[in-house]
């Protein structure tokens, strides 16, 4: 039995199909070589494996994922083990803007104490990037914090931010508190997607003021948000950061009341040296912004 198709089936049953496969086997392989050595498996067994639309394992590839996932799951456990204890890779899932601006600084810094550490990065939403933690696709995450963690997960809190609405320069609109004064807002509402944190908490507290405004544009950033209020398209909601200057056709309104988005690092399981460092770092980075 050829050992890389079994490796490839591993990754293929662990993320629910090839594609996902694809974009988390850690190194360069393409859909139609994974396609093709998953048929060869396939016939070598006499067995079909899984289904392709949509993804379900079969009885048989069940059976074999339970009996191969023991040892391709520990291999970079047993890596590091070798290793002297001594991890190598991390990989780290947070916002395009986190990614960017401010894990560069934390990354070089990491590197001085683990010379040689690889590290790969995830972007996502909070919701993904909570998925990604508990599918052990990423071992921190850099998010927002809201609710109950799942069992195993554990987090620190960074910074709090506060809630802000974002208008054009030119806006009569002084404050945020003449919105909720008017029966009926006319103005777009421009947010993130309603099951982001930011648009949910934004939202239940409009509702414990009775205020009914519901979003006119759903925007994937919010950097789209200013980007589309600059524009005079609407008012949106964002949230305060410490030194990022916002663009010179948009003014900020405070949100009095309004509770603040809250922002940590999230791991699962033990607490290894390496993520003790990246949090010291990440720590350090938070006191550089805000002061």
């Amino acid at each position: 039995m050829n050992v890389h198709h079994l490796e490839l089936f591993y990754y293929v049953a662990r993320h629910g199909g090839i594609m996902p496969a694809v974009r988390n086997i850690p190194y360069g392989i393409q859909q139609p070589a994974v396609s093709s050595q998953m048929a060869q498996l396939e016939e070598y067994l006499g067995a079909t494996l899984f289904q392709r639309r949509p993804f379900t394992l079969t009885a048989e590839g069940e059976k074999l994922f339970h009996f191969i996932q023991p040892f391709f799951a520990n291999l970079e456990k047993m890596a590091v083990d070798l290793q002297g204890g001594q991890a190598r890779h991390i990989r780290v899932g947070a916002s395009a803007i986190v990614l960017r601006d401010h894990l560069p600084e934390i990354f070089q810094a990491a590197r001085k104490k683990f010379p040689g550490l690889k590290l790969s990065l995830r972007e996502g939403y909070p919701v993904q990037l909570e998925e990604m933690l508990q599918r052990d696709e990423i071992d921190l995450a850099f998010s927002l914090i809201e609710g109950k963690l799942p069992a195993g997960t554990h987090s620190v809190t960074l910074l709090e931010l506060p809630l802000v609405l974002l208008v054009e320069k030119n806006s009569p609109i002084k404050s945020a508190e003449e919105i909720w004064k008017r029966d009926k807002i006319d103005e777009p509402l421009i947010c993130l997607p309603t099951l982001e944190s930011i648009s949910k908490k934004f939202q239940n507290e409009l509702q414990k003021r009775g205020v009914d405004w519901f979003p006119g544009i759903e925007a994937s950033s919010v950097e789209l948000i200013e980007a589309y209020v600059a524009s005079g398209l609407g008012i949106g909601v964002a949230i305060s950061v410490p030194r990022k200057s916002l663009s010179p056709k948009v003014r900020m309104l405070p949100l009095a009341g309004f509770p603040p988005i809250v922002i940590g690092a999230l791991w699962r399981g033990r607490k290894t040296s390496l993520i003790d460092v990246f949090l010291a770092e990440a720590q350090k980075r938070v006191k550089q912004i805000a002061m």
